[in-house]
Order: C-alpha cells, then structure tokens, then sequence
C-alpha cells in the first residue's frame, strides 16, 4: 500500500503533469485604433488560362467539341458517323469546300442510302457528353450547302449515344447549293432526367451530299449572352467577388512559339472569322473565348481587367531580339490596349464598338510578358524595358507589370527600369507555406514595387503540380492544401497595403481531362464544384475591410492570422488558420474600441486533412455559419482541428 501524501505535496507532483498534458494557450491582441495600413480594394482577383480545359469544355457554354474541324488536320474528331448500316454515309474533311479563307475546311457528309425510316448523318459528342437538362432551351447553329440535286431536309437533334431516345428536335426544311447559315431552338421536355449520355446529330431522310461548316450547340449562358460563358461557373467566381481578372493567362499568352502565341486580333468579331490555334497543353484552341468576351467576363463580376501582354518570348525557348525585331510586337500590344481602351473614332475603339461594346472598358494594370525568368537568353530586362517606354508614352496612367519578381533566380531579376509592379509565382506543399507564412513578406520593401503574387497553391504531396504523377491524383485539392493556401493568404492580406493583387491557379479543370493540378474548381458537362481551397479563398476574399490590422500573438503554437477592418460600418474581421490535429482555445483581446458587440458572425472550414470534393460528393467539405454570443474586449473562442476560422465581430 503506497503511503497517503499531504494534499498539497500531492497538488505540487500533479501540476506539472497537468500542464504538460493541457497545451498553451494562445492570445491574439488587435488595437482597433492603430491600422497597419491601407488594404489594396482589388487585393483578391482571379488568373485564368487555357489550360484543363478551362475554356473549350468549361466556362465557355460552347457544347460541341471541334465546331470548326481544325483540331485535327486529317480526321473529323470528335465527329461521328449516323447510320443503321455501315455503307449508308460516309464522313470526311474536305479542304476543297472551304466555309472560308478563315476557317479552310469543311465536314462532308456523303449520304449514300437513306430514308425517313433509316435517316443517316453526324453526331458530335461534345466534351465528355452533351449536357441534357429538363424545360431546357438550346439554340444549334451552323453552315451548310448541299450538292446538286439535294434540297432537304434536314433534322437537328439531341439524343442518345445509341439513338434511341430523342431529347430534343428542330428542323430545316430546305438546303441550298452555297454556304447559308442555318439555326434551330431545340427545346427539352420537363421531364427528362439529367444526363450527359448524349449528342447532337444532324441527319438527312434522303441520299445526297451535304457540306457543314463551324457547327454550334449553346445551352441559356450568363445573362443570356450570345457566345456567352456557362452560368453554373460565372455564379461561382461572381460569389468569389474578385477585384481583378487576369488574362488571357499564362503560358496560353506565350504560346510553344512565337507564332502560336494568343494573337488576340484573332479572336475577336464574328466566330467565323476566328481560325483558333493550337495552345500549349496539348489541345486547339477554338478562340470562341476571345479578348471581347474576357472583357465582359470581367465586367460581370465587377473586376477590373489585368491585362497580359505578348512581350516576345515563348515556351520552347523562341525569343524576338529586343530592339528593332521588337517593335511589331509592342504595336501589337499598343493596338490590343488601343481596344480596350480607345475611342471610338480610333481604329480599334471603333471596333471594339462594332463587337457590341462602344464604352472603353477601364484599365490600370497591364502585364509584360510572363514568367520571363525561363527566358535563358537573359533579354527580358531589355525587352520589358522597351515595352514599358512605349506603354508609358502612350498611356501614361498604365502600370506595367514585371513578368519577374522578387522571388526568381537574383541573375533572372535584374530591372534597369524600376518596374511598377512586379509578379511572383509559388506553387509549394503545405508544409513549406506553413513554415514561410508568417514572416514571408516581412522583409519587403513596403515602399514598392507594388507586389502581385500572380499564380500560387498549395499542394499535398512531395512532387511540384507540373509533375506527371500528378495527373494520377484528383483534379481538385483536399483540407491539407487548403490550410497552406488559408496560412498563405493570410500572410499575404497582413500585408495587403503593398501586397496588391493575388489570385490563385489555376482555377478550372474538367474532371474528364486535366494537365496540372491542384484547381480551384472542378466540372463536368453537367456538375461543378467547389475544392475546399475554393471555400477557403471565398471566405477570405468577401470578408476583409479596407485598414490594415496588426494581430498579435503570444502563447500557444502559431496561428496563422490577419485581420482587417471595415471603416465605414465597423466590421472587423479576424481569420484564424488551426493546423492542429486538436481543438484550440484563443483568448482574443480587443483595444481601442468605443464599443464592441456581444455576437459574433463566425465562419467555419473543418475537415479531415485528407478529405475533399468531388463531382460525386460536391458538398464534403463545405463552410459552416454561426453566431457567436458573448463577445466582448476579451473573450475565449475555441477553433476546430484542422480549420479555417472567419469572425465578423461588430466593434465602433
């Protein structure tokens, strides 16, 4: 029997125990009355490039893959043959029947037995799928001529893969010997089930010759825009609230060479006269998403363009010699600001007004190049040097943007013109976010340049994004990224006064067919999704203030935090990062108010590190709202394992 110890003998043994089995408690202090500094308005923005198929098969409503029958030079891909018997047609390309000069090739459907009973055609299969909805109206377009002898008709449908069932019908009754365009609303039932099994097809009830050129399916787009951007996606990065949309991108901007670079002039005005080109991750581009519809695509979540320039350097080492070689090259980018900015009686104002725009689009920033750093041939000072010197001249009131920041190899870096701007890329796993965040930005000059963290991700695993075993993997990140890419946005809003502009990449992937990954958002033809890094960043950039707040902490291991206030209403709002596989206590002490209300608006993410969306189990991993009582100057709020932590405190 052990003998019985004094109380107080026995409480001195325990303490220590028990303080080694309860973890430290952590303390942020915030003084309300001492702001840190301005928040930049436009700090949380978007950055998109052709990529994943974020365009073609992805926000860009277009249904049909290969409308205009360039993606590949010998076979109609994606283009099938309709028809109960092997012999009744016959599909091929046929450079002899031109749609135009533009578009040099054409879809001949050579019919040769078919009748009302047994109609033979083509059928499209769109990206992974035609996309079939209920009470749903989509409107098909296309060229067409037909040989002598052949008038019609000619029946347009969505259906099927195998042809039995029939979702939607329109029809033309009359064809003609030279190219016509043609259009049929093809409406569907309120009944029918959603689906992706399914294609558009063209057929014919008699033999014959027919001709197609650049066929279209479009299903209802964001506010109803002809060649508009599908609604589903639009809600999504409108719900973001983006400051700035960054395009065209990317590597898509440079292109494999110079001549595949994005040749902005054309992919602008009608379709018919946008030939599309092959971009730089393995498939054509149709440049349906043209400069006019990045534009609108802006204007409709209330963000500014950022505009990237083609500034003579391209993916597979292809570079134009600063000087002389230049100049064509910084006319181009002189004309493309030209239309976005110009009058209308200059002569690319004028036509972005014939493309249905007639009102300059606003412009402040505009980007030289990027991710210049690759270049071995050293040119960019030069190059970026002589693109500035003729932007300012022109447009005085444009900052531009360095493709290199501080961040790059110190010999890549050099600037012998102080760059306004300078953009920096991070694409890290979680641990190394975790471990730089909170001092990150500590070091910089906040006096400028301007900083704009242009691309950056977190990832969860041991290889870089652009590895092939990537691919492997789901398109979309789990919890674990999210909590680096919250720790990193959070170091980069405490520093939101110089930090000016940040946007995550990429943003989409279709889950049928991705080059990178991890992506902000995923789709097929039908769902879309957001990851859990999608939440997180939407937490962050709808609820931040204009001031600049210093949070404090003593105690505990780190959080990750930032806060900022809102000046005109009040709001604080303080964003709290728990990378701890426990729950946590944090004491939070507020000075310098007047007043602070008793409840709370508290935002939630929390999940298993290894948890994630998809596009069967969209909603996993999702935020959580609550309200908060018994706020004060001080106050203790306990913050889940593994979560990110939004509060809107009221405090005058």
């Amino acid at each position: 029997m052990l003998p019985r110890l004094p109380l107080a003998l026995l409480a001195a043994l325990l303490l220590p125990l028990a303080a080694a089995a309860a973890p430290e408690p952590a303390t942020i202090a915030i003084d309300l009355s001492a702001p840190a500094g301005k928040v930049s308005p436009i700090h949380y923005g978007l950055m998109t490039e052709e990529i994943n198929f974020s365009y073609d098969g992805g926000l860009y409503a277009e249904l049909l893959r290969n409308r205009a029958f360039r993606d590949d030079p010998v076979k109609p891909v994606h283009w099938s043959v309709v028809a109960a018997a092997p012999a009744a047609a016959s599909i091929a390309l046929d450079p002899k029947q031109p749609l135009n000069a533009v578009i040099p090739v054409s879809l001949c459907l050579d019919a040769t037995a078919a009748s009302p009973a047994a109609p033979v055609g083509v059928a499209n299969e769109g990206y992974w799928g035609i996309p079939v909805k209920p009470s749903t109206r989509y409107r098909a377009s296309f060229r067409a001529k037909a040989a002598p002898g052949f008038t019609g008709p000619l029946t347009v449908a969505i259906t099927s893969l195998d042809g039995a069932t029939v979702y939607a019908r329109g029809r033309v009754d009359r064809l003609g010997s030279d190219w016509a365009a043609y259009e049929v609303v093809l409406k569907t039932g309120r009944k029918v089930v959603p689906t992706t099994q399914a294609r558009l097809t063209l057929t014919v009830e008699q033999p014959g010759t027919v001709w197609f050129g650049l066929v279209s399916l479009f299903p209802p787009t964001w506010k109803n825009r002809p060649n508009g951007l599908r609604p589903d996606l639009m809600q999504m990065l409108v719900d973001l609230k983006p400051g700035f949309l960054r395009f065209p991108g990317g590597n898509y901007l440079e292109g494999d060479t110079i001549d595949t670079r994005f040749k902005w002039w054309e992919t602008i005005g009608p379709l018919d006269q946008r030939p599309g080109h092959p971009g730089p991750w393995g498939y054509r581009s149709s440049d349906g998403m043209g400069l006019m519809e990045f534009l609108l695509w802006a204007k409709d979540m209330g963000a500014e363009p950022l505009l990237g320039l083609y500034a003579g350097y391209s993916l597979k080492g292809d570079y134009v010699k600063p000087g002389p070689d230049l100049e064509p090259f910084i006319r181009e980018a002189l004309d493309e600001i030209e239309y976005v900015v110009g009058p209308v009686t200059s002569k690319w104002g004028a036509l972005r007004a014939r493309d249905g725009h007639p009102e300059p689009f606003p412009l402040r920033y505009v980007e030289i190049g990027n991710e210049d750093w690759f270049d071995k041939s050293g040119s960019y000072d030069a190059r970026y040097a002589q693109f500035a010197a003729a932007i300012n001249r022109a447009y005085p009131s444009l900052k531009c943007i360095s493709s290199i920041g501080n961040e790059q190899p110190a010999a890549k870096r050099v600037h012998s013109v102080r760059p306004d701007v300078l953009d920096e890329h991070y694409y890290r796993n979680t641990e190394t976010f975790l471990k730089d965040s909170p001092t990150h930005f500590d070091r910089y000059d906040r006096s400028g340049p301007e900083i704009f963290v242009g691309e950056w991700a977190a990832h969860e695993t041991a290889f870089p994004p652009w590895d092939a075993k990537s691919r492997g993997l789901a398109p979309t990140p789990t919890m674990k990224a999210a909590l680096g890419d919250a720790a990193w946005m959070s170091a980069m809003e405490r520093h939101a006064d110089f930090v000016t502009m940040q946007c995550y990449a990429p943003l989409f992937a279709n889950v049928n067919g991705y080059q990178w990954r991890p992506n902000l958002i995923g789709y097929d033809a039908l769902n879309s999704f957001g990851a859990p890094s999608y939440h997180a960043f939407r937490m962050y950039s709808t609820q931040v203030g204009d001031a600049l707040l210093k949070p404090v902490q003593t105690g505990g291991a780190p959080l990750h935090a930032a806060a900022t206030r809102a000046t005109r209403d009040g709001f604080v709002f303080l964003k709290l990062v728990n990378t701890e596989a426990d729950a946590r206590d944090v004491e939070i002490r507020l000075a310098g108010a007047r007043r602070i209300g008793s409840t709370a608006r508290v935002e939630t993410l929390s999940a298993a590190p290894d948890t994630t969306n998809s596009i069967t189990d969209r909603t996993t991993v999702i935020p959580i709202v609550t309200k908060r009582k018994g706020v004060g100057a001080v106050f203790t709020h306990k913050l889940p394992a593994h979560s990110i932590t939004v509060l809107r405190l009221e405090a005058k």
